[in-house]
């Protein structure tokens, strides 16, 4: 079972303390504007840029909808990192976006 947080949670908690945000879309698809600050690390790369995690850390991922975030999720969970799903992906994200 993999960790959920909402858009509004992880704005809120954004709010308070630096979050760590990877971003899993296409390129084409963060040029449309991603979470102010997050990483941009699409789906597919993951398993080749995992030497730029830190197990230490906790990633919230986010992605256009959630799934493709919440595989993502699924994958380094069972490598042994502290990740959550942005349920709702950039749908539902109203935060500022660069």
């Amino acid at each position: 079972m993999i960790k959920e947080i909402t858009c509004q949670q992880l704005k809120e908690l954004q709010a308070k303390e630096p979050v760590h945000i990877i971003d899993v879309r296409e390129a084409e698809e963060v040029a449309m504007g991603k979470v102010k600050g997050a990483m941009h690390i699409p789906l597919g790369d993951i398993p080749n840029r995992l030497h730029e995690l830190d197990k230490d850390q906790r990633y919230y991922l986010i992605c256009r909808s959630g799934a493709r975030s919440g595989t993502a999720c699924e994958y380094l969970t069972f490598l042994g990192y502290d990740v959550v799903n942005v349920a709702g992906g950039m749908l539902e994200w109203d935060g500022e976006i660069e």
